[in-house]
Order: C-alpha cells, then structure tokens, then sequence
C-alpha cells in the first residue's frame, strides 16, 4: 500500500472585491497538487505581465482590470500551495 505524500492545496484562500470587501469572490479548492497550483499561478502571472503592459500602451483600463483580477487569483492559488507545503489543515 502506498501513501501519497504529495503536498496539495487546503482550500482555505479566499480573495475579496469591493468596497468593504465582506464578499469573497472565489476560494481556492482544496486538493489541488501543490506544483499544478504554482505551475497554474506562473502562467496566470504571465498574462497578468502582458495584460498590464497593453492595457498600460493601449490605454485600456479594462485590460489592467482584467490584470488585477489574475493577479489576485494567481497570489491566492500560491498562498493556498504554500499552507499546503507548510501541512496547514484544510476545510472539513
């Protein structure tokens, strides 16, 4: 019998909008391989770079909103891996 060890994601971010920022707008599921979140959190990261710069160039908020957005998901997708790399104790 073998025991997966592999560090996994403990659903406890959430990330909060607005103005009192009492309504969380996702969590992060819990179970997710700790690598997979942070591979997923560099590629959001990624885009949240190029979104930025043409949104910058372009004169386009919307685009540096959509960058805002990406990048509050990709540091919630990193903090939850790192709960889960430390063994913090997910929901349930």
């Amino acid at each position: 019998m073998t025991t997966d060890t592999t560090p996994r994601t403990v659903g406890k971010t959430t990330f909060y909008q607005g103005e009192h920022q009492t309504h969380p707008l996702f969590r992060i599921e819990p179970g997710i391989p700790c690598q997979d979140a942070r591979e997923q959190a560099s590629e959001l990261m990624g885009y949240v770079n190029e979104l930025t710069i043409t949104g910058l160039m372009d004169e386009k908020p919307m685009l540096l909103w959509a960058s805002h957005y990406l990048g509050a998901m990709a540091k919630a997708l990193l903090d939850d891996a790192e709960m889960g790399m430390k063994g913090v104790k997910g929901q349930g």
